[in-house]
This record gives structure tokens, sequence and C-alpha cells, in this order.
């Protein structure tokens, strides 16, 4: 049930009450948890978004650039279109590498630390 007693292997722990959320929101381990995120998330959504409008205006405006042949009946054109998939592939190992080794031990840190702050 919510905002009742959870028996673990490591001992008791309890449900924060509002205010201990917001103390955590405001201290230094919190912000530099965010601080990390963001400076990870906002420049590769920037890189990415920036290359998928590249690869449209390329496909609207540059039919003959994109139409140019590489391999046979391969164009650049298709060439690009499948980079699109292979780049969000590649952000999204990175993403889960970043968050494995960057943020997922800072939030259970800042998590134990909320858990246990009650005991």
């Amino acid at each position: 049930m919510p905002g009742t007693d959870i028996d673990t292997d490591a001992g008791r722990e309890h449900t924060p009450d509002a205010q201990a959320f917001l103390d955590m929101q405001a201290s230094p381990e919190f912000q530099d948890l965010r601080h990390r995120l963001r400076r990870f998330i906002f420049p590769m959504t920037a890189f990415f978004l920036i290359w998928y409008f590249v690869y449209v205006l390329l496909g609207a405006y540059a039919h003959d650039f994109m139409a140019t042949k590489v391999v046979g009946n391969i164009n650049l054109g298709l060439l690009l279109g499948l980079l699109q998939f292979v780049s969000t592939f590649v952000i999204t190992g990175l993403y889960v590498r970043f968050a494995n080794r960057e943020l997922d031990p800072r939030a259970a840190a800042i998590r134990d630390e909320l858990e246990g702050a009650q005991q």
C-alpha cells in the first residue's frame, strides 16, 4: 500500500513525505544529476534533429544530389535514410551506456539517501 512501511533485506525503508522530496530536489546531488542529464540530452537531441531536418530538406530540394548513384541502384537518398535508423540506434546505445555509468549510480545514491533519511 502507498505510504506504508516496506520490509526489505537491508532493513526497514520508509516512504518519504513531500517535504523530503522538495528538499532533495534542491540538494546539490540532485542538481548535479539534472545537470549531467541535460548536458547529454540537449546536445544529442539538437544533433539528431539537425541531422533529420537536413535529410528531409535534401530530399525535398536536392533531388539530383539524393539521386546520385553509389552502387548499382543504391543512391545517396537511400543510404542517408538508412543512416537515420543507424544513428537512432547509436544514440540509444550511447544514452544507455551514459545512464549506466553516470546517472544510475547517482540516482540510486539519491534514492537511498531519501528513503533512508527517516529510519
